[in-house]
């Protein structure tokens, strides 16, 4: 129970970092509760969640098919896992302040009335045709997550995932959408971003020299 714990830990460690980073999603569900109102916004979040666990089970039932097929093959995915970590995290370390406008235009629609469906599949289709999550997921399962995991404890790693994620965006639905308080979000995404590289650069060099040795 121990290593599961220890793999639990990293996962959200990685990914606490990867989901408060300013981003697509948390445009949308800003957005969404500025045009739409907070429940609005926070049926969107529930829907960012589900599609999580769509990630989450095509990427362990890929891997588990391809530890079947081939030990090599899955050590390759792994390698390319560690190389995707390392390449976000440079790629946060040279991202600048984010934006994030939300225009008059689109105020202008905070009067149209948007059923909950439609609120829910605009975060669940957004997020499961992101090609980044797909890259995401693949690289920190098949690198963390060890290959003899059972796939109840790996699904239950998603279901972790998949509510502190939605307990984020329904924060920010509550919290983040006043002008005053985006602003200063956005004013510290740079440092988070900075932060949240450094973090994906040296666990995937770490991830290198354990794999190397």
């Amino acid at each position: 129970m121990q290593a599961y714990f220890i793999e639990l830990i990293s996962l959200m460690a990685i990914f606490s970092f990867a989901i408060v980073s300013p981003g697509a999603d948390l445009a949308m569900v800003m957005r969404q509760a500025v045009v739409h109102g907070r429940r609005q916004a926070i049926i969107t979040s529930f829907g960012i969640g589900a599609s999580l666990m769509l990630h989450v089970t095509y990427t362990i039932l890929g891997l588990g098919l391809i530890v079947s097929q081939s030990v090599y093959l899955f050590n390759l995915v792994k390698w390319l896992g560690v190389a995707y970590l390392i390449y976000i995290g440079v790629k946060a370390l040279r991202a600048g302040r984010t934006e994030i406008i939300i225009s008059e235009q689109t105020e202008s629609g905070a009067g149209r009335r948007q059923t909950a469906s439609k609120a829910f599949m605009l975060g669940f289709a957004a997020n499961a045709l992101n090609p980044k999550a797909v890259f995401f997921f693949l690289s920190i399962f098949s690198t963390v997550v060890s290959a003899h995991t059972p796939m109840a404890i790996k699904f239950g790693y998603g279901m972790v995932m998949a509510t502190c994620l939605i307990l984020w965006f329904v924060g920010v639905s509550a919290f983040m959408t006043t002008p005053r308080m985006r602003s200063a979000f956005l004013r510290a995404s740079k440092w988070i971003d900075r932060t949240s590289g450094v973090v994906f650069i040296a666990l995937g060099i770490k991830l290198a020299t354990e794999k190397a040795a």
